[in-house]
């Protein structure tokens, strides 16, 4: 099948372009508000952009509590979400209002961090403290605007548990770390692991 994604007719039950774009890594984003409120919200438009330096960008569909606070603040952590902290992950997707603290309704300790004036997951086996670079808000072809906001920030410092740590790297299979497919499905990145080796030429 083929079809445009200007008219958008699939035929399908559900749109299919979010599970083709899978797995995506989940970014556990936490901010302080000016008001120094915490927050936390998964986002699984995640991911690293940058490995020098070290850059790491979320992106909200719509302008919401983590873009505004990170935006406002210059700052945010990104904590790894493990397969023990999936139900915590998702109890702080909920759709409160600005100032809610969602460390509180998931049951998860909040820790500021070391170089940032912004809370990750204590209980997270490895988390990211960023400093905001740049702020967009993309554009489609035809120059109309997206509501979308992509937040995108230096890693200044990284936390990381030795508990998922075996001969000097992240043990994948202990990490278990989470990623998001289609519709509400989700995956579990240490079930099954494998290598390859790149070509040389």
């Amino acid at each position: 099948m083929f079809y445009t994604t200007d008219l958008n007719q699939h035929g399908l039950a559900h749109d299919p372009f979010k599970a083709i774009v899978a797995p995506r890594p989940i970014g556990w984003i936490g901010t302080k508000g000016r008001d120094g409120s915490l927050n936390l919200s998964p986002y699984s438009f995640f991911n690293i952009v940058s490995d020098n330096p070290k850059i790491v960008m979320f992106s909200s569909s719509t302008p919401k509590h983590s873009s505004r606070n990170a935006e406002e603040t210059g700052v945010f952590t990104a904590s790894l979400v493990s397969r023990n902290l999936v139900e915590p992950m998702n109890a702080s997707s909920a759709p409160v209002p600005y100032g809610v603290n969602e460390f509180d309704l998931a049951g998860l300790t909040p820790k500021l961090g070391e170089l940032v004036d912004a809370p990750y997951v204590a209980e997270a086996y490895a988390a990211l403290e960023c400093k905001v670079t740049e702020v967009l808000r993309p554009k489609g072809l035809n120059e109309t605007m997206s509501e979308s906001v992509i937040v995108f920030g230096q890693v200044v410092g990284i936390h990381l548990s030795e508990i998922i740590v075996r001969d000097g790297r992240i043990d994948m299979a202990l990490a278990k770390p989470v990623a998001r497919m289609g519709y509400m499905d989700y995956a579990d990145g240490g079930s099954d692991v494998f290598q390859l080796q790149r070509p040389t030429r």
